[in-house]
C-alpha cells in the first residue's frame, strides 16, 4: 500500500515521502496513529495544503521530546527482583516494567517507547533505549539486583555474581584447610580406638 508519511518513520522515510509499505503495517499502525495518509490524489492535495502545519506540529513535538529526553538521558533506575545464585531472574523484566520504573520516579513514558529487543533475564546494569519521538532517543540504565546493597555494589561497577563465587570459593577453601588442620574429627589425644 502506498502512503504519505506525516512524520518520520524509522526505516521508511520522513515527512512528505510517498512510500510503499505492507498493507497490515499501514492499516494497523500508520493509519490509526495518524502517522500516514493513503497515497491518492485527494490526500496529496490535502497534505500539500497542510504541510507547513504538519511540519510545525512535528517540530513542536520533537522539541518537547528533546526537553524531556535531556532529563532522562543517562539516568539510572533500580529494580529489585528475585534471582537464583547464578544471577538468573525468576521472571523477566519487560518494556512495561521499565516504563513503570521510569514513571514511578517522575518520568512520563509509555511502554511502546521502550526499545527492548528481548526481555532482561539476568541481574546487572542494563542499558535500555527509550524512543521519545521518531527523531529523539535516549538511553537509561536499569540496575536489576536482589537487594538494595547489591544494587549499590553493581552501581560502583562490581560484578556481584563473580564476587559471590569468589567469596564462596574462599570460604570453602578456608573450611577445607580448617578440617585438615584438625578442626573437625580430631581427638584431643593420640589414642587409637581401633
Amino acid at each position: 500500500m502506498k502512503v504519505i508519511l506525516l512524520e518520520r518513520v524509522e526505516g521508511r522515510g520522513s515527512i512528505g515521502d510517498v512510500v510503499n509499505v505492507k498493507d497490515g503495517f499501514a492499516r494497523n499502525y500508520l493509519l490509526p496513529r495518524h502517522k500516514a495518509l493513503r497515497a491518492n490524489s485527494a490526500n496529496l492535495k490535502v497534505f500539500e495544503g497542510q504541510r507547513v502545519e504538519i511540519e510545525a506540529r512535528n517540530l513542536k513535538a520533537r522539541e518537547a521530546a528533546s526537553a524531556s529526553g535531556d532529563k532522562l538521558d543517562g539516568s539510572v533506575y533500580v529494580m529489585i527482583r528475585q534471582a537464583g545464585e547464578g544471577g538468573q531472574l525468576y521472571g523477566s523484566v519487560s518494556g512495561r516494567d521499565v516504563a513503570d520504573a521510569i514513571n514511578a520516579e517522575g518520568g512520563a513514558v509509555d511502554r511502546s517507547m521502550i526499545a527492548l529487543d528481548k526481555p532482561i533475564k539476568t541481574i546487572g546494569v542494563h542499558p535500555v533505549k527509550v524512543k521519545l519521538h521518531a527523531e529523539v532517543a535516549v538511553t537509561v540504565s536499569i540496575n536489576i539486583a536482589r537487594s538494595d546493597d547489591e544494587a549499590v555494589r553493581q552501581a560502583r561497577g562490581e560484578n556481584v555474581i563473580n564476587t559471590q563465587f569468589e567469596e564462596d570459593a574462599a570460604f570453602n577453601a578456608e573450611a577445607a584447610a580448617d578440617m585438615l588442620d584438625g578442626g573437625a574429627g580430631k581427638l584431643g589425644d593420640d589414642r587409637d580406638f581401633a
